[in-house]
Order: C-alpha cells, then structure tokens, then sequence
C-alpha cells in the first residue's frame, strides 16, 4: 500500500495541471456547502441572540393582526382602536404565570432639539418595560411610577437618537427636546441595544410616560397592546388560549374574527427558521450540483490519463504489478485529489464564513463535523469517481501494450 501512495504522489506531482483541474470542481463544492452550512448556523444563532433582546418569558398581546415576514419583520395588517389599558389589566389578571404588565402606545414621530430634528418611534409606557424587556437606562433613569401618574414631560432617549441630537449621549441628560409642540425633559439614555427579532431598531426610540402620550399629546384611549412578563415553565398554549378568552369577551368578539394578535419571541423565530431553512436547502443543492461537476471532473481526468499512461501501466504490469496494485494505486490518486481540493475549500470556506459573519455582524460558529464531514465526503466522492478509471487501467493488458 506504502508503494502504491508513493507511486500516485509521482503520478500526482508529474501531472500538476490536470491534478489542479480535477480538484477545482471538488473544491467549490466544499467551498459551498461547509460555508452555506457554517454560516446558516451563524444566522441560527444570531437569531437566537435577538429573541433573547426581546426579554426572559416574554408575551405581547397586540392590537390588530400583525404579522412577521420572512425577513423577520413584524407588519400590522389591520391596527385597530379597541386595546386599551383596562384590557392590558385584564390579561395581566387572567393569564396564568403573569408576573408584570408593561402596556404601551407606539407611533413615529419627530423630535427636535436645537437645530436637529430627527424621526424617532415614541414608545408611551410604564416603568415596568425596562424589566420586562431586559432593557437598562445606561446614563440617568427610566420612567417611575410619579411620572406615570403625574403625567409628566419626561422623556427617555435611545442611544442614537441621543447621539443624532446632542452628540456625546450621556450629555443630553437634563437638556430639553420638543416633542408634540411642547417641551420635554430628558431624564436617561438608554442603552445600545440593537434590532431585536422583528427588525425593530431598539435605539431609534424614545420613551415617555404613557399617561403623557394618551392624554396630552394624542389624545386617545386605546394603546398598541401590552408586554407580559410570564413565569420561568409557563405553558405558551395556555396562555394564549387564556388571553385570547379575555379579549374575545372584552371585545365583543362572538362570530367575529380576532382583532388582536398575541405573539411570544418563538412564533418570530419560527419564520425566521423557516427563511433559514430555505437558505441552507438552495444552498445544498448547489453544492451537490458543484461536487457533481467536481467528481465528473475527476471522473474524465482520470480516464484522460489512464489512456495518456497506457504504456506506463503496461510497464508495471510487466515487472510484476498486479491488477490490484494499479486499480489501487489510480483510487489513491482519485482520493488525494478529491481529499485535497475537499480540505482546500474546507479552509477556504472558514476564511469566507468569519468575514461574513464579521461584515454582519453575526457570532462566529465553527462545527467540526461540518468541515470533518465536507471533507470525509470529498474523499469518497474521488473514490466513486475513481472507481471506472481504475477498473479501465487495471483491466490494460501487457501485450495490448508492446503490440501499439
């Protein structure tokens, strides 16, 4: 065996060009599908990460039907009047491992300090919301129960909208911005906390006492829903089953569809999976197309050479080469170079994944039976490949030769 790697290692090295070419198609396939493979586990768990953003045991009861894409955005398809905050106390009752409420009034609006103005989403709510969503002030404070109650002019920046108006975040602390023609105080930053799961960039937005939103600013009673903290084990079925009772009756809902949505951070991860699902499929097929073309490659290569080195078989053949030791001595070569482009765009293809993943920003992951598999699979597919080049050289015989 020794002498027959020796031998295609020669063969190999005396070949250089048509050793490259039958590797080449071996190599993009490798390339492809362990680079497909890592980064869909990175976007796995990036997503992972995003969900966590949006809080430990979270549940939201939305007003309308709201919808996520498969990009991961959310997208209401029909807002409607009828949540209020006695429907958010309601839920925050009824529903089984409720242990905080945090309701809250949405909308996107400008906001002015100086000679800036910029377009943020206000986020009228309760102070609960920091807790609930795992959302910290970095510089001053969040919201409190007085300016709740107070109706207070008060207002929380996230950190861009802090940095577009003032520069340096922690420097817009007790400075004023005009915000529904009035002026409001700023008592904290928030901090950098990115988009969570349903494409909402969580430091574009701004937060004010809801009491303040309703009644001074727009002047209505129904909110955009309500956050849930839920207990550590909760049954989600139950809940939603529960909540979906409280609103169906509070709303007068009999032999009538929902005019609510009630969502938990997995129905978002579930259609993210999907899209990511579909990415990882398209993409094992292309490089099943790609080890397809590669093991062609080295399928004609090695027919090619058989043929090219008739007279060099027929030697071997003549001082006592067996037909074993030259079909093995070809499903070496085939298996070397299937087994070196496999690692080459193994490599390859990890190079590719961190740049990836460091351009969007997604946590490297390396699975090693990812790239172990890749290249086990290259091999064997130059062994299959090699497997009729080898039976055509073995089956040369010595006085085919002498008699060309």
């Amino acid at each position: 065996m020794l002498l027959d790697l020796k031998i295609a290692l020669a063969s190999l090295s005396a070949h250089k060009l048509r050793a490259v070419l039958a590797m080449l198609g071996v190599f993009l396939g490798a390339l492809s599908f362990n680079g497909v493979e890592h980064v869909a586990a990175a976007m796995y768990k990036n997503a992972e990460a995003e969900a966590e953003k949006l809080g430990p045991g979270l549940f939201a009861a939305l007003a309308g039907q709201v919808r996520f894409t498969r990009e991961g955005g959310a997208r209401n398809q029909g807002f409607q009047r009828t949540f209020t905050v006695q429907d958010a106390r309601a839920l925050e009752a009824g529903v089984p491992g409720a242990l905080g409420l945090a309701p809250f009034l949405t909308s996107a609006m400008p906001i002015r300090a100086g000679g800036v103005t910029v377009t943020t989403q206000m986020v009228g709510t309760w102070p609960a919301y920091v807790q609930i969503r795992s959302f910290q002030p970095e510089f001053g404070r969040f919201l409190t129960d007085t300016d709740v109650a107070d109706m207070e002019r008060v207002v929380v920046l996230g950190r861009k909208i802090a940095e577009r108006l003032f520069g340096a975040p922690e420097t817009a602390l007790g400075r004023e911005v005009q915000v529904f023609r009035a002026r409001f105080v700023v008592v904290g930053i928030m901090e950098a906390k990115g988009r969570d799961l349903t494409g909402t960039d969580q430091d574009e937005q701004t937060f004010l006492p809801l009491s303040t939103f309703m009644r001074r600013a727009a002047n209505q009673t129904w909110i955009t829903g309500a956050y849930l903290r839920l207990a550590e084990g909760a049954d989600l079925e139950q809940v939603k089953a529960a909540a979906s009772a409280i609103l169906r009756e509070r709303h007068h809902l009999e032999g009538k569809k929902d005019d609510f949505s009630l969502l938990t951070p997995s129905d978002a991860m579930q259609l993210r999976r999907e899209a990511l699902d579909l990415v990882q499929t398209l993409g094992a097929i292309t490089s099943v197309i790609s080890f397809a073309v590669g093991a062609m490659g080295i399928l004609s290569i090695m027919v090619l050479m058989v043929q090219a080195r008739r007279t060099e078989i027929g030697i071997r053949r003549a001082v006592g080469g067996s037909r074993g030791h030259i079909t093995r001595q070809f499903l070496l070569e085939a298996g070397i170079m299937a087994g070196t482009g496999g690692a080459c765009g193994v490599a390859a293809s990890l190079i590719l994944v961190e740049l990836v993943c460091a351009l969007a920003g997604f946590p490297y992951v390396f699975e090693p039976v990812f790239s172990l598999g890749t290249m086990f699979g290259s091999v064997l597919l130059g062994l299959g490949a090699g497997a009729y080049p080898a039976r055509q050289a073995a089956a040369i015989e010595i006085l085919d030769v002498l008699s060309a």
